[in-house]
């Protein structure tokens, strides 16, 4: 595990721990958390953490061709119930998924500086958010980061009303032509919907030509 300095690089991500994590430190600039991403690496600390940042191997993730879309889940996307929109109000969104409490978690790993540099990504083009409305209302969505066709980095996703994150997650894997929705680290409800782990080898190959293994 290395620490970061003002030079904006990281260590190759065979010094990796056991658990992932890389390094610590640096800082987040929009610079430094695209470069992250374009190298298979991505930000994750609490507000009283030092910046970390982690590879994990192997990585989770989810290929679109094994999406597992349950009876229900057909039966609410074919109601029509919720309305699905991409990058209708992305602030909006990370805000709400940064006020989610989640196990195992003192606090939010979502800080107004992860929330400043993922909208400065967003205005760049690089960051999507995904919004899930019903009656006219915010009720779920999700956010994450694109820099190519194949590949979309999800990062996370809140619900006020049960399904609807769901719902915004499949409807945006079903209208999008991605190969690869990175998920990351292990989550059994990402699991139910058909996230595996492989090896982070193959999955640098999504990220070619901007990273080698």
């Amino acid at each position: 595990m290395r620490w970061l300095n003002d030079t904006i690089e990281f260590p190759p991500l065979s010094e990796a721990n056991n658990d992932g994590l890389l390094a610590v430190g640096g800082d987040l600039s929009s610079k430094r958390v695209l470069l992250a991403y374009q190298s298979g690496i991505f930000p994750w600390y609490e507000a009283n953490q030092p910046l970390l940042w982690w590879a994990p191997n192997p990585r989770f993730v989810l290929y679109p061709s094994k999406l597992k879309v349950s009876k229900s889940s057909k039966r609410l996307l074919k109601s029509k119930k919720f309305e699905v929109s991409v990058n209708r109000n992305f602030k909006d969104v990370i805000l709400a998924c940064a006020k989610v409490k989640r196990q195992s978690q003192s606090g939010t790993w979502i800080t107004d500086k992860m929330i400043d540099v993922y909208c400065e990504l967003h205005q760049m083009g690089f960051a999507k958010s995904v919004e899930v409305w019903l009656d006219n209302k915010l009720v779920g969505g999700l956010y994450g980061v694109q820099f190519n066709e194949d590949l979309f980095c999800g990062e996370s996703m809140f619900s006020y009303v049960s399904n609807a994150s769901k719902i915004g997650f499949i409807s945006f894997i079903q209208m999008s032509e991605f190969k690869l929705i990175d998920c990351q680290v292990h989550s059994s409800h990402l699991e139910s919907l058909g996230a595996e782990k492989i090896n982070r080898s193959d999955f640098m190959q999504h990220l070619i030509p901007f990273q080698s293994v």
